[in-house]
């Protein structure tokens, strides 16, 4: 299938490493201009190399350091994505911090200042360009904690970031801009074999353990890739998934029990 991404201009933030990192790659290599938006200068010319080696030829692929945690960086970003793409018809929301896993006042705001307004100021930056334009795609990346209790912090930022693209979505949509939430579930990345390893030494078992347990809760039997993640973004940020606009999309291979209807 041709996703008719060929010369589209995507920006994708959070895209230094994880489900970022792999949505850049993957709109790289349907044929889409790329920007990837990150704070780290290092860690960002390292993805851009990386997104660059997936590209077709002619294909332009850059870095541009941000922080969506500031507005004043975020009108910047806006300047420059234009100055370097010629536009943006494309926004993917991936910037996050860390979940620490547990509730206090002062982490709920960081949390919410990145993962919440962070994407409501880039949608407020480029939004009104794929208006102009009479279309675009703004896909939001926020978690299956939205559907299940365990992290104060996890749940309430993942269910704002769902109720902030249906608000855009049904704002937007009837202006020729779709816009999505994906909720991946837990996803392999760079930082997998960390994040097993801690999970073990907390509960006194193997790595393996944990992933066995964590597969077992999945209906596919085993943990969803970056990779494979980024390819149902693709989709969403194509025409072709023009009759999905404001509902939820999870891309976590499953959720084994409950029914959502």
């Amino acid at each position: 299938m041709d996703l008719e991404l060929t010369g589209r201009r995507a920006l994708v933030t959070g895209a230094s490493r994880g489900i970022g990192l792999a949505t850049a790659k993957a709109l790289a290599a349907e044929g889409a201009d790329v920007g990837l938006v990150a704070r780290g200068a290092e860690a960002l010319a390292a993805a851009v190399a990386e997104v660059k080696a997936v590209a077709g030829p002619g294909r332009t692929v850059v870095g541009l350091r941000a922080d969506t945690g500031d507005d004043a960086s975020v009108a910047a970003l806006a300047e420059e994505a234009v100055r370097a793409l010629g536009g943006v018809d494309i926004l993917v929301n991936s910037a996050a911090t860390p979940n620490p896993g547990s509730f206090r006042e002062e982490e709920l705001e960081a949390q919410f200042n990145v993962k919440v307004r962070g994407y409501l100021r880039t949608a407020r930056a480029f939004a009104p360009g794929m208006v102009e334009r009479g279309w675009g795609r703004v896909i939001n990346i926020s978690g299956l904690a939205a559907r299940q209790t365990g992290s104060v912090v996890g749940s309430v930022r993942n269910v704002a970031v769902a109720a902030l693209s249906k608000n855009l979505a049904d704002e937007l949509g009837p202006q020729g801009v779709n816009v999505v939430v994906v909720h991946p579930g837990f996803t392999r990345t760079e930082k997998t074999p960390q994040t097993l390893a801690a999970m073990a030494a907390a509960h006194g078992v193997s790595a393996e353990e944990v992933e066995r347990r964590a597969a077992a809760d999945i209906s596919i039997g085993r943990i969803v890739t970056a990779a494979e993640v980024a390819d149902v973004i693709a989709f969403l940020a194509s025409p072709k998934s023009v009759a999905l606009n404001g509902d939820p999309v999870l891309a976590g291979g499953g959720v084994r029990g409950p029914i959502h209807y």
